[in-house]
C-alpha cells in the first residue's frame, strides 16, 4: 500500500537535498518520479528545487489553485510514476493534501512531501497542519541551533537585522532572512 509520507523541520534541515537524493534513488533504478514545488519560492529559478548544497532537479510548480491529483493523474498516463515529491509542501491547501492523499490512496503511487511544520511566529502552516492531521508517516529532519541543542523554531529578521515578531507568513527569504533555533533561544530572542 502507498503512503502519504511528512518529512518536516526547521529551515536550512536539508529537506531539498534529501527529496532530490530520493528521486535519485528513483530515477537511478529505471523509476520515474513528478517533483512538484510552490511557485511562492523562486529563489532559484520557477519549476527548480535546489539545494543550499548545489544539487537540482526540475519540478512542476503549484500554486493554491492547483488539482495536484489531476496533473499527477495525467503525467502518470503519459509516463508511469513510482514516487510523488513534494518540496516546500507547507504552502500545500488542506484540499491539494487530500488530493495527494487520494495519489497514494488510489492511483497506489508513495507520496512525499517535505516542508516547514511551523512559521517565524511558530504558528502551522497550513498544508503542514494537513499534513500532520492526514500523513500515514511522518519524521522530523533535525538541523541545530547555534548552541548545539536541536532548533525546531525559525526567527525571521528584518532588513537591519532585527528580530520580526508579527507580519505575514509567507515572506520568501533563506539564510538572509531566517535562522533555525532551539525553542529557549526563540523565545529569548522575540522577547516572549
Amino acid at each position: 500500500m502507498a503512503k502519504l509520507h511528512f518529512y518536516f523541520s526547521a529551515m536550512n534541515a536539508g529537506k531539498s537535498t534529501i527529496l532530490l537524493q530520493s528521486s535519485y534513488n528513483y530515477q537511478e533504478r529505471g523509476m520515474n518520479t513528478l517533483i512538484f514545488t510552490a511557485a511562492l519560492d523562486d529563489r532559484y529559478g520557477v519549476g527548480k528545487v535546489t539545494s543550499r548544497i548545489g544539487l537540482e532537479a526540475d519540478a512542476v510548480i503549484f500554486q493554491t489553485v492547483d488539482d495536484l491529483l489531476s496533473i499527477t493523474k495525467e503525467r502518470h498516463s503519459n509516463t508511469p510514476l513510482s514516487c510523488v515529491l513534494v518540496d516546500e509542501a507547507q504552502f500545500l491547501t488542506r484540499q491539494q493534501v487530500l488530493q495527494l492523499s487520494d495519489v497514494a490512496d488510489h492511483m497506489g503511487i508513495p507520496v512525499i512531501c517535505y516542508g516547514l511544520r511551523t512559521d517565524f511566529q511558530g504558528q502551522l502552516f497550513p498544508g503542514s497542519e494537513a499534513l500532520l492531521g492526514l500523513a500515514d508517516e511522518m519524521r522530523e529532519v533535525k538541523t541545530i541551533c547555534h548552541c548545539g541543542s536541536k532548533a525546531t523554531m525559525v526567527v525571521r529578521y528584518d532588513d537591519k537585522g532585527n528580530p520580526v515578531k508579527a507580519g505575514d507568513q509567507v515572506e520568501i527569504g533563506g539564510n538572509d532572512r531566517y535562522v533555525s533555533m532551539c525553542r529557549k533561544h526563540w523565545k529569548e530572542t522575540l522577547g516572549i
